[in-house]
Parts: structure tokens; sequence; C-alpha cells
């Protein structure tokens, strides 16, 4: 059984910066694709950023240049450095794996998703 937890979120400001971490396990394999996702209230979910097994990633065009996806050397654990915060960027973030997909999308998330951690910017 996948379980992925994750931390991190919070309150910030305007401009200011956190670090999303989420922590895969119960995988006999290594993830291959490994990814970002958000919904904000009334809105539906966006994905944010997404990285492969060989560490190529993707940004959603209204996080690129301020956010940093990356996955640690045992492949079990997500990061998201969030930069220049927005209060646009205010939303539930949830991590997504899959162990089988190269690539994750809006439409073709991974099979496991985490319980999701709020962050909340300010003006």
């Amino acid at each position: 059984q996948v379980q992925l937890v994750e931390s991190g979120g919070g309150l910030v400001q305007s401009g200011g910066s956190l670090t999303l971490s989420c922590t895969a396990s119960g995988s006999t394999f290594d993830f291959r694709a490994m990814g970002w996702y958000r919904q904000a209230p009334g809105k539906t979910r966006e994905l944010v950023a997404t990285v492969n097994f060989v560490g190529i990633t993707t940004y959603a065009d209204s996080v690129k240049g301020r956010f940093t996806i990356s996955r640690d050397g045992a492949k079990s654990t997500l990061f998201l450095q969030m930069n220049s915060l927005k209060p646009e960027d205010t939303a539930v973030y949830y991590c997504n794996v899959d162990e089988v997909k190269d690539w994750l999308t809006a439409a073709r998330p991974g099979a496991y998703w985490g319980q999701g951690t709020h962050v909340t910017v300010s003006p």
C-alpha cells in the first residue's frame, strides 16, 4: 500500500517562500513520475510541476521561474521549493506519484495521492 505524507504548508506573506515535502513509502518499485497538483477554493485541480525518473521537469506557466521541483537520490521524497509566492498560489497542494507512467499530466495524474497540505499566501 503506497502512502504519501506531505508537509511544509502554512501561511506566508506575498513574496515569501515555502518548501513542501512529500515522503512516499510502501512501494517495491521506484516511482517513475512524481508531481505536485493544487486546487484552490472553487477552482479545478491544476498541475503545478512534475519530475520524471531521469530528472526531467515540467512546470505550469504560472509558476515557472518561481517554483522548483526536485526528488532525492533514493527517489522516495519529493520537494517543491516555492519562492516569490503570490496570493493566487493559495491552494491545497497534493503530492502525486506513479510507478508506471513516464509523465504526469493534468488529465492523467498518477495512481497515488497524498492527503494535501494547505498553502495560504496573504497579500
